[in-house]
Formats: C-alpha cells, structure tokens, sequence
C-alpha cells in the first residue's frame, strides 16, 4: 500500500509546487488504506472522540462557527493503517526536502469530519514568518462522491482575488500545497464528507525545545 511516487507523479508535483504552489493527485493512496482509516474516522465520530476544529493556536485558538465548522480528530499512530500512512508521509517528505531544499523537520495531521452544513471559509494554513507550517497535504477518503454533494476545496491564488481551481473531495486524492502561500477554502457539504487534513513543518525550536505539534 506505498504512496505511488513515481519519477513521473514526482516531477509532476515539484514542477506545480515551484510554478503555481498546489498540485492534485488523483489516485494516490489505495483504496484499501483510505477505506481502513475512514472507518478509523467513523468510528471515532460514533465513540464521541472528535472535537470542535478551531482557529488559530496557542494563546489565540478560538472556536468560530461562522468561519468553520468541522471537527477532527489527531492521528498519533496507534494503528496499522496510520502507521502505513505516516510512513508513506516521510517518503513525500524526504523527496520534498530533496528536491526542494525546504527543511521539513516533521509531520502531524488530523481527521477532518465534516457533518452535513459544515464549512470552512476562505483562509490560510500558515501566514509567512509567523508560523512553521510548510507543506499542507489533504487527503479524502469519501467513496463514490457524488457531483452536487458540495463539500469541494476551492484554491485561490496568493491575493485571492481568482480561484484557481475546484477540488472534489474523492477517495484516495491527495492535495499538496504551500502553506504560506495558498488561500483555500472548503464549500458547504451536503453529504458527510471526510479527510486527512496534515502539516509539513519545519523545526522552529528555541533552545533545543521544539515548537508543540498542535
């Protein structure tokens, strides 16, 4: 169940990355894996596990409804079939630092459950020199999305004045994009909707202390 990063899919994703800052990948994780961690999500949803998704961190998270309204859930490698992921998650990194001289020092990542109604509207995962997050990943995990089940990522350009492009949220695609750099947002979804929303990080660490992961 390896993350298939060709030579080819590779050189696809750094060329958007460098030239427009995202890049979608159809297909890049099996089924079978996307299928064992979305009953993982589901599971977590029925034993009353996931919490409220806020914004920002630290001192200054908060709870708003009216920017977003998902709720999620840490992966912390408990299981097989996240173990798998993360593993395949250090392999995208190692070829991002590579080819890209980025730095990225860790991972994290959590589920993202979005109930019927929910959203999150337009936004950054990272303001330039403020934060540590690099890369951002997204990957669904919703078998047989339906076309007018809402619930797609929509990526803007750096002022965000143009939408670059619509995203549907199907299994095993995976998004990758610049933190810094690209504002997106999550429409309205009709249909339960699921994800594994995660973070590239670089090591902001002060005396040896790393920066917390969440």
């Amino acid at each position: 169940m390896a993350l298939k990063l060709t030579d080819s899919i590779m050189d696809q994703l750094l060329d958007a990355l460098v030239e427009k800052g995202w890049f979608e990948w159809p297909h890049a994780v099996t089924d079978e894996l996307c299928q064992q961690l979305l009953t993982e999500a589901e599971q977590h949803d029925d034993q009353g596990n996931l919490q409220r998704a806020g914004i920002g961190r630290g001192d200054v998270h908060q709870l708003n409804t009216d920017i977003r309204r998902d709720q999620i859930k840490w992966l912390d490698g408990a299981s097989t079939a996240q173990q798998t992921y993360f593993k395949q998650m250090a392999e995208l990194q190692y070829q991002l630092n590579r080819a890209l001289f980025l730095g990225l020092f860790e991972y994290e990542c959590h589920f993202a459950v979005y109930k019927a109604g929910a959203f999150y509207k337009k936004h950054l995962d990272s303001f330039r020199g403020r934060a540590n997050r690099m890369v951002t990943t997204v990957l669904y995990l919703n078998p047989d999305w339906q076309t007018g089940w809402g619930g797609e990522l929509v990526i803007y350009n750096e002022d965000s004045s143009k939408k670059l492009a619509t995203v549907t949220p199907e299994i095993g695609k995976l998004v990758v994009f610049m933190s810094e750099q690209i504002p997106h947002e999550v429409l309205p979804t009709q249909q339960p909707r699921i994800s594994i929303a995660g973070w590239f990080r670089c090591n902001n660490s002060i005396a040896g202390q790393i920066d917390p992961a969440k």
